[in-house]
């Protein structure tokens, strides 16, 4: 019989807060541009407000699932998103914003398949792993079909361009491949290679050298590329211990671009100052450390690398985020997970992480 225990509902209310704060800074960031755009300041509060309900319903499904069910069909569900993938090039079907190629268009509302890819692939990896421990040993037989694998969603995910998500891909994979007990000398192959690889990806993409070289100096082009930096450390700056108060921001007065998606942290720096940031931060430690603790409980190792797969996704992206917003890291289009206005984004990470609350609460039975 399947024993199964209430899961972690601290952690389920700690990602609510991180959500409804998301809400109250959408709006906050969104209503002066929603009404000069779509002529209703609370455009943006509306759509990201039904993203939420329906990845709150979403989450509570996946948290009833057994994680487990997962495991056989991995490699049959990963096969049709890279159909996705594959499809957002076709003419007729992807839809192109910003000189990027990532949506599909569903009546009124848009959905960004690599935000599903990255879920997907770290359940297929933990399937893969956990189920060829033997055959890691063997380079062709265990370890070539699952680099392959992870370089055809990359390079996917890099065409459409989306740099800064095909790295989280590279970064969790290589984090799944050694907690998952790849032996270190197919490890050190893969991580000298990755300097060399993203040096060429960088000069083949003009403007991803730029942007490099802007983050080393912003003030070299402060109307252009270094524009968003120079704008969001004015937020921060702006913000001093305790902020302006909510809905007072300057910065999101058409100064700072994508106040509601990317550089929504500077904007809570601005509102909020250095508290607001702090609680903000304190939040996504607490996220990580109960979610690290259910990946280290498991006692099934499919689970416990779905779970740490999972947890480092959501890390690895808050991280990029807020160190792209303070200017320690090169500006990437990466939003603040529960936060950030996108539905693709909010969704499937509320997904994630009903199958955490899942597997937690088959830890709890278990002990």
């Amino acid at each position: 019989m399947d024993e199964r225990n209430a899961p972690d509902y601290f952690l389920f209310t700690v990602i609510m807060i991180l959500a409804g704060i998301g809400i109250i800074m959408i709006f906050s960031t969104s209503g002066i541009m929603a009404l000069e755009k779509f002529n209703d300041k609370y455009f943006f509060l509306k759509r990201q407000s039904l993203w939420l309900l329906i990845g709150i319903t979403a989450s509570l499904i996946a948290m009833k699932i057994d994680y487990r069910h997962y495991e056989k069909p991995a490699p049959r569900i990963l096969l049709a998103c890279i159909v996705l993938l594959s499809m957002v090039f076709l003419p007729g079907i992807g839809i192109t914003i910003n000189g990027a190629r990532r949506w599909f268009k569903i009546g009124g509302f848009t959905f960004q398949v690599s935000e599903l890819a990255k879920l997907v692939l770290i359940i297929y990896l933990a399937s893969a792993l956990s189920r060829k421990q033997k055959d890691l040993k063997n380079f062709k037989r265990g370890v070539l079909p699952l680099v392959f694998v992870v370089w055809l969603c990359f390079t996917l995910i890099l065409l459409e361009p989306d740099f800064g998500t095909a790295m989280i891909v590279l970064a969790v994979s290589y984090f799944l491949f050694f907690v998952g007990k790849m032996p270190f000398s197919y490890l050190a192959l893969p991580a000298v290679l990755v300097a060399p690889l993203s040096v060429f990806i960088v000069r083949s993409k003009p403007y991803m050298l730029r942007r490099l070289l802007i983050f080393l100096n912003p003030g070299t082009d402060p109307n252009g590329l270094g524009y968003h930096i120079i704008q969001s450390l004015i937020a921060l700056g702006s913000g001093g211990p305790v902020g302006v108060g909510l809905g007072e921001s300057t910065q999101k007065m058409f100064y700072l671009p994508e106040a509601h998606t990317d550089f929504i942290f500077a904007i809570i720096g601005e509102e909020f100052g250095f508290v607001g940031t702090f609680l903000v931060i304190s939040l996504f430690f607490i996220v990580i450390y109960r979610g690290a603790k259910i990946a280290l409980k498991c006692d099934n190792l499919f689970g416990a690398l779905l779970a740490g797969g999972i947890v480092m996704a959501i890390t690895f992206q808050a991280m990029v985020n807020i160190g792209v917003v303070t200017r320690l890291l090169p500006t990437k289009g990466i939003t603040l997970p529960f936060i950030s206005y996108g539905g693709s984004s909010l969704l499937i990470n509320l997904i994630a992480v009903g199958i955490l609350l899942n597997i937690s609460a088959h830890n709890e039975a278990a002990t």
